[in-house]
C-alpha cells in the first residue's frame, strides 16, 4: 500500500454504467484525490465507456465478478490515499463534504471507520441510515437508526455505532493495514458487518457522522427481492454466525436461522408460488452446510 494522495474514492460497477456515471458527476475532483472504478466483469464494455467519459478516473477491469468485497479489495490494493472511501455506485452527492468525515477520523486514533448519513433517493429522501443498533445474540436482528423517517435533523449528532454501512464508509488506511481487507467469503451481503466486527476486535471505533449525506438509490444491481439477494442473505447470515459467534449462542442461532427463519420462508414462498425465491432459500441453506469444511479457515474459534 502506497500513501501518495489524501483520499481515494472507490466504487464498483457491475452492469450499472448509468448509475456509476451519475455518481462520478456528483464528485468535484480536487487535488490530492483519486477516483477508482472497479468494473466487476460487466457483460458490456462498461469500463471503456467510463474511461472515455472520465479520463481522470482510474478504471480497473476485472475479468471475473469478484463480488462486493472482492471488487472493493481490488480497488483498495490499487489505491494511493491515506483515507479510503468505499461507496456504492448507485449513490450520489448533493454536497460533497467528505473532508468533514476525514476530520472525524483524525479526531481520535481510536476511530478507524466513519459513515455519513444515508438518505434514499426517492420522494422526500427519507433516512436510510443514521447508525445501527447491535445485532441480537441469537436472531441476528438489528435495525438501522432512523430508517424510513423524514429527516428533520433528529439524527444530526455524531455518535459511535457498532457497524458501518457498506453503501458509504470512510476508512483509515492504517486501520485496513492492521485489520486486513474485507472478507471475500461473503461475496454479497453481510461482509461490511463482519468487517466492522474485525475493526472492533482490533480496538477501533466506528462512527456515524451526519456532516456528510449520501443519497442512495438502493439495490439497483440485485433487486430488492431477487433470488440472488435471497440466496446470499440466507447463506451469509449463517456464515456471519460461524465466523463471529461462540458457545451456546452460536448453536441457538443456527437452530433459529435454520428451523425458524429458513422453514418459515420456504413455506411462505411455497404458498405464494414464488418458486424461484423458495429455491434460493433452499440453496442458501444447503450450500452453507456443504461448504462447512471449505470455509473452516474463516472461523474464529
Amino acid at each position: 500500500m502506497r500513501n501518495e494522495c489524501r483520499l481515494s474514492i472507490i466504487t464498483i460497477n457491475y452492469n450499472g454504467v448509468k448509475d456509476t456515471c451519475e455518481l462520478i458527476d456528483s464528485i468535484p475532483f480536487k487535488e490530492n484525490m483519486e477516483v477508482i472504478v472497479v468494473d466487476n466483469a460487466s457483460k458490456e464494455d462498461n469500463a471503456s465507456i467510463i474511461s472515455e467519459r472520465f479520463p481522470q478516473v482510474k478504471v480497473i477491469r476485472s475479468d471475473k465478478n469478484l463480488g462486493f468485497a472482492g471488487g472493493n479489495n481490488l480497488g483498495i490494493k490499487e489505491a494511493k490515499g491515506d483515507y479510503i472511501f468505499l461507496i456504492n455506485n448507485d449513490t450520489y452527492f448533493k454536497n460533497f463534504n467528505i473532508e468533514l468525515l476525514i476530520n472525524r477520523l483524525e479526531s481520535s486514533d481510536k476511530i478507524g471507520v466513519v459513515c455519513p448519513k444515508l438518505r434514499f433517493a426517492w420522494d422526500n429522501n427519507p433516512i436510510q441510515y443514521a447508525g445501527y443498533t447491535s445485532l441480537s445474540n441469537i436472531t441476528l436482528r438489528n435495525r438501522a437508526i432512523g430508517f424510513g423517517e423524514d429527516d428533520h435533523g433528529q439524527y444530526d449528532t455524531p455518535h459511535s455505532t457498532p457497524y458501518a454501512h457498506g453503501a458509504a464508509m470512510l476508512i483509515k488506511r492504517e486501520a485496513i493495514e492492521k485489520v486486513g481487507l474485507m472478507p471475500e467469503c461473503f461475496f454479497l451481503y453481510y461482509e461490511e458487518i463482519d468487517w466492522s466486527m474485525m475493526f472492533t476486535r482490533a480496538g477501533y471505533e466506528i462512527w456515524y457522522d451526519p456532516s456528510c449525506t449520501v443519497y442512495h438509490k438502493e439495490s439497483q444491481t440485485t433487486g430488492q427481492n431477487s433470488p440472488l439477494r435471497t440466496y446470499y442473505i440466507t447463506r451469509n447470515r449463517l456464515l456471519l454466525v460461524k465466523r463471529n459467534y461462540k458457545g451456546i449462542n452460536k448453536y441457538l442461532s443456527y437452530i433459529y436461522l435454520f428451523g425458524v427463519v429458513g422453514m418459515r420462508d420456504i413455506i411462505k414462498y411455497s404458498l405464494k408460488r414464488q418458486n424461484n425465491l423458495r429455491k434460493a432459500i433452499i440453496k442458501g441453506l444447503r450450500d452453507f452446510i456443504s461448504c462447512q469444511f471449505s470455509i473452516i479457515n474463516y472461523q474464529l474459534d
